[in-house]
């Protein structure tokens, strides 16, 4: 038989709402140098990191990833251009490197704790780039007509695999989720990916199949970081933009000094550049889904524009891609989520 167009196939896909969630306990960097015996501010030198939020130990990558979907879900409802949009959600994505168990996959728990009925649900391990992953995977299964609609997470729980006396590690990591609900749009809002991995230098963060810690080399990893810069611009060159264009720019949040070194080589500057990490430290996956959601309303975002969006990390593994954020609606009656959404909403099956 001859294959043709999905008969839900749409033109474009656009992230319709964002979420994030933190967990309540904040670790300073005082404390976790104090740890270490070592002085904070060698540590703020050296990463920008000023605190981080640690999970409670009964608190899972599922119980942070099911409250950042919770909260992009709520960012559909409250608007009313895309009020029952939720129930078009028939895929979701969780993009995690520290889930408490393989199997079930932390999406399928999400996914049935959200009461999303039963949606087609996987996890994906990009690690710091996962979620970059996650967003070209759903960009593609919307455009194709495969789903109507896809939540895509990043949530990690780092903190439980850190050995708090490495100080190429404890000083950096942090627990956190963020979220966002992919739909079908009359224009691709979420550009083309470029995604690739360095699989012969994996080794350099890894976490250890018998002690289950998270390890890496920290100075080889950073040369590496700050050496993408002509990676970045090629991500603006695939999707049309000029880098003096962009509205923001939301690399992973690994490092102050990495985040700096990328902006500058784009000539990105100012409230322009997320810098999460200074507060959240880094949260893997979460990392980009959570900036992108809590720098939503600051001013230069509220007219919308065209946000460059870039993960790297473990495997070593990169992905980056321009996503078209509108306009902020008048009315934002939740906070940080609410009011991501955008054109009219439709059913393309």
């Amino acid at each position: 038989m001859a294959l043709g167009t999905a008969p839900g196939a749409a033109r474009g896909a656009q992230i319709a709402s964002l979420g994030h969630y933190l967990p309540e306990a904040v670790v300073s960097t005082e404390e976790v140098a104090g740890r270490l015996g070592i002085d904070p501010e060698w540590v703020v030198a050296r990463t920008g990191i000023r605190e981080r939020r640690q999970a409670a130990k009964d608190e899972t990558v599922v119980d942070l990833a099911t409250a950042a979907a919770t909260h992009a879900l709520a960012g559909l409802d409250a608007d009313p251009r895309f009020s029952g949009a939720a129930s078009l959600v028939d895929t979701v994505i969780v993009a995690t490197s520290t889930p408490e168990s393989t199997m079930p996959s932390v999406a399928a728990r999400v996914a049935a704790r959200t009461g999303l009925g039963h949606p087609a649900a996987f996890d994906l391990n990009a690690a710091c780039a996962g979620f970059c992953h996650g967003l070209a995977t759903a960009d593609g299964l919307v455009r194709s007509g495969t789903s109507r609609g896809v939540l895509v997470i990043g949530a990690d729980k780092a903190t439980a695999w850190l050995d708090w006396d490495d100080r190429d590690t404890a000083i950096l990591f942090g627990d956190g989720a963020g979220a966002a609900v992919v739909l079908p749009h009359d224009r691709r809002a979420i550009g083309p990916v470029v995604w690739g991995s360095v699989g012969e230098e994996s080794h350099l963060i890894s976490i250890g199949e018998e002690d289950r810690v998270l390890r890496q080399q920290g100075r080889t990893v950073y040369r590496w970081a700050t050496g993408l810069g002509d990676t970045v611009a090629r991500v603006c060159e695939r999707a049309g933009v000029e880098p003096g264009g962009l509205a923001a720019f939301v690399p992973h949040q690994a490092n102050l000094r990495i985040v700096n070194a990328l902006a500058k080589h784009l000539g990105v500057a100012g409230d322009a550049v997320a810098t999460d990490v200074v507060g959240s430290g880094n949260t893997i996956a979460a990392t980009i889904p959570l900036a992108l959601s809590r720098m939503r309303h600051r001013p230069n975002l509220a007219n919308g524009g065209d946000v460059l969006l870039f993960g790297f990390g473990a495997g070593l593994s990169y992905a980056g891609q321009v996503v078209t954020l509108p306009p902020l609606p008048t009315a934002c009656p939740v906070g940080g989520a609410a009011g991501t959404a955008w054109g009219e909403f439709r059913d393309v099956r």
